[in-house]
């Protein structure tokens, strides 16, 4: 019983692999860009997606 505990104590520290993905695709100049950030973790791996841009406004 406390062999099972321990295991399933260890099994949570674990870290498991997570895919990050970035795409950057503002113009450095850009103080403020748009940004759409996501994360999904489905147990035995995660993914973390990141994606910038630049919006052209009218003057």
């Amino acid at each position: 019983m406390i062999g099972m505990a321990v295991l399933a104590l260890v099994a949570l520290a674990y870290r498991h692999p997570t895919a990050d993905i970035r795409l950057i695709t503002h113009d450095i100049a850009d103080r403020s860009p748009r940004r759409v950030q996501a994360a999904v973790d489905l147990g035995l791996f995660g993914v973390s997606i990141l994606y910038t841009w630049t919006v052209h406004r009218l003057r």
